[in-house]
């Protein structure tokens, strides 16, 4: 679950279809066939169009996207093993909204463990992000990867 398509997503229409899917999809440890089988994985955004661009890269979701839809898409996936919350935007929605940061969010990834995880957006403007916090993707990207194996398999 990530925030809204960017602008080369929304021209081609495939979800994350760029570098940022190209890291999401080595978080999970899945090749693109398998990411994009829409019967091993469901891709919700919080916001199904490109919001534009602001200041500092693209526009957040529009406001009243989710609200209009998202309970009603997700109660018709009834065998989620797995929600991956990706981004500020995502985790406000499905985490309850507390008011934490990504990174606080984040580093208390096992709270929502095993049904969910809170990620950062895997976005190249995150890498300084993920300089910063080493211990993303030394304890919580193997985890995903082997919970994200495990449910393939079943």
């Amino acid at each position: 679950m990530g925030q809204a398509p960017g602008r080369r997503v929304h021209e081609t229409g495939l979800p994350f279809n760029d570098p940022s899917g190209d890291r999401l999809r080595e978080w999970m440890g899945v090749t693109r066939d398998t990411f994009y089988d829409e019967q091993k994985l469901a891709i919700l955004p919080m916001g199904f169009c490109y919001p534009g661009t602001g200041k500092s890269g693209d526009l957040p979701p529009r406001p009243e996207c989710a609200p209009a839809w998202r309970s009603e898409l997700l109660r018709r996936l009834p065998n989620i093993g797995l929600t991956l919350v990706i981004g500020q935007y995502a985790h406000a929605w499905h985490l309850g909204g507390k008011s934490r940061s990504v990174t606080e969010q984040v580093r208390h990834w096992q709270d929502y463990w095993p049904s969910a995880v809170p990620m950062p957006h895997p976005s190249p403007r995150n890498n300084l992000w993920l300089r910063r916090n080493p211990w993303f993707e030394q304890d919580v990207v193997p985890a995903v990867q082997e919970r994200v194996a495990e449910l393939l398999k079943e």
